[in-house]
């Protein structure tokens, strides 16, 4: 039976969950928001024995999606050397378009060197689904945080990758000019919390949770299902 394995490498200032997600069977490896220090996660990987085939990314911000053109970079080299294709970057929706454009300049202001734009080889829309081996994650659309964020849920495996729409006692910040706390809010509890309370998920930052443990103890969402 087809089982997840996840190893979370935190990268950039903001100590972002880099995470690296793989069938356990197959050995096929995918990293989710790659968003600074590409030389860690290839250290990670290394000492793993995993290459990846696809670099995913939740939503548009440097330290989610900063680092994703160099470690494509690295990993194609590494692929071409066994005569596999490319990796390619898929997601976010493409209402985070401009955000991955202004990626260099907002390092810029943060002090920060080596995160780069980045154009994915393919936006994401709700409704597909990613593979993984064994492994196939439904992609949902949860705005708020950014325009153009997503979800990626493995049903079978009850686990999903939420990236900065929900937190371990909080929610994403939505106080950007392009931030929406109500359509985040309606995101959460229209299309994460009624998946199941022993939803296991991964955030982008700090300690992940179930969507049980936010539904009745996040103060932003108590009591709601």
């Amino acid at each position: 039976m087809t089982q997840i394995q996840i190893a979370v490498v935190p990268v950039t200032l903001f100590q972002q969950n880099c995470s690296i997600v793989w069938d356990k069977d197959t050995r096929a490896c995918m990293v989710v928001d790659p968003g600074g220090e590409p030389g860690r996660i290839l250290d990670a990987l290394r000492r793993l024995d995993l290459l990846p085939e696809l670099i995913v990314l939740t939503h548009g911000h440097l330290d989610h999606a900063g680092g994703a053109k160099a470690l494509k970079g690295e990993i194609d080299a590494a692929r071409a050397l066994r005569n596999l294709p490319p990796t390619p970057i898929v997601g976010p929706d493409k209402r985070d378009q401009f955000l991955l454009e202004d990626i260099e300049a907002q390092a810029a202001k943060y002090g920060m060197t080596g995160l780069r734009n980045c154009t994915p080889d393919r936006y994401l829309t709700q409704g597909e689904e990613i593979t993984l081996g064994g492994l196939h994650f439904d992609v949902l659309h949860c705005p708020g945080h950014s325009p153009g964020s997503l979800v990626y849920i493995e049903k079978s495996q009850r686990v999903a990758l939420v990236g900065d729409v929900v937190f371990k006692g909080s929610v994403g910040r939505t106080d950007f000019p392009y931030g929406d706390h109500d359509a985040l809010i309606g995101a959460i509890e229209s299309k994460l919390l009624p998946l199941g309370d022993d939803i296991g998920f991964i955030c982008g930052h700090g300690e992940g949770s179930t969507f049980g443990a936010e539904r009745l103890g996040n103060p932003f969402l108590q009591g709601r299902s």
